[in-house]
């Protein structure tokens, strides 16, 4: 049985797993919960002031754009790009951290790293619904166009959910993978938009936008910033790329997890 099966069969198993890791994020904690909404307020803080105010960034050549819009559409890409750098800097260590489920045959051990997806999910969707009223507060509001996100984003969660499975298993092999995972995650901040859009990019460097347009994750915030901030129409040919993209990785990622688990009691 293929591990996407499993988690649909298992899926109350894998509500409770992923109650369970959004209750313990912050247990512990003097503020608890509030670190949800505090974590990606501070990040925003330090990287708008370095690209926006010091080094004066902008999305569009628009002399109407202001340092508060820059900040939102920042707020946007770092919303989604936590959902794919959290996943693998995390994942490497998902089945090595839970030796006695893997010793349980009968334990599906795909839902692990998918609850690990789906807690991340949900601080994604928390620093949306930030940007989705700063926009609404200081920015043009949005409009029906904003339904528009929901076909954007859902190839994220399939690129995440894929990603999760391909280094969880490969963590438990290879221990290493954990710091090729830190420098991902800090390689996809900057190749994927967050700070730029897709045209400056493109009018900039041609040379490296050669290799820079097939970055998913590029198209799903530049076209997430166009619906959102402007009210615009995404270009659906990187959607569709997107998408496509989304599924491959998800496959792969299953058929890689499915191969390699029958060896992680023998690795543990």
């Amino acid at each position: 049985m293929t591990p996407l099966q499993n988690l649909f069969i298992k899926r109350d198993l894998l509500w409770q797993f992923l109650v369970r890791n959004i209750k313990s994020r912050h247990r512990g904690s003097i503020l608890g919960a509030f670190w949800l909404l505090a974590n990606p307020l501070l990040m925003l803080s330090l990287y708008v002031f370095a690209f926006g105010v010091v080094f004066g960034g902008r999305f569009t050549d628009s002399p109407n754009e202001s340092t508060l819009d820059y900040a939102l559409g920042v707020f946007l890409g770092l919303s989604v790009l936590s959902l794919v750098s959290g996943i693998i800097g995390a994942a490497p260590g998902i089945i090595v951290a839970q030796p006695n489920f893997v010793k349980k045959v009968v334990f599906p051990l795909e839902i692990l790293p998918a609850a690990s997806v789906g807690a991340l999910a949900y601080d994604m969707l928390i620093g949306l619904g930030l940007c989705l009223l700063g926009i609404t507060i200081f920015g043009a509001g949005i409009d029906l166009s904003i339904f528009l996100a929901i076909i954007i984003l859902m190839p994220a969660f399939l690129i995440a959910l894929g990603l999760a499975w391909v280094f969880s298993a490969l963590g438990v092999f290879i221990r290493d993978i954990s710091q090729i995972g830190s420098f991902l995650g800090l390689a996809l901040l900057y190749s994927s938009g967050v700070f730029y859009s897709a045209s400056k990019a493109k009018a900039t460097a041609p040379e490296i936008w050669t290799f820079l347009q097939w970055n998913p994750l590029l198209q799903i915030i530049d076209s997430l910033r166009q619906v959102v901030l402007w009210g615009g129409v995404p270009n659906w040919s990187s959607i569709a790329y997107c998408w496509i993209f989304g599924f491959v990785c998800l496959f792969v990622g299953s058929w890689f997890f499915n191969r390699l688990r029958p060896a992680f009691a023998d690795v543990l």
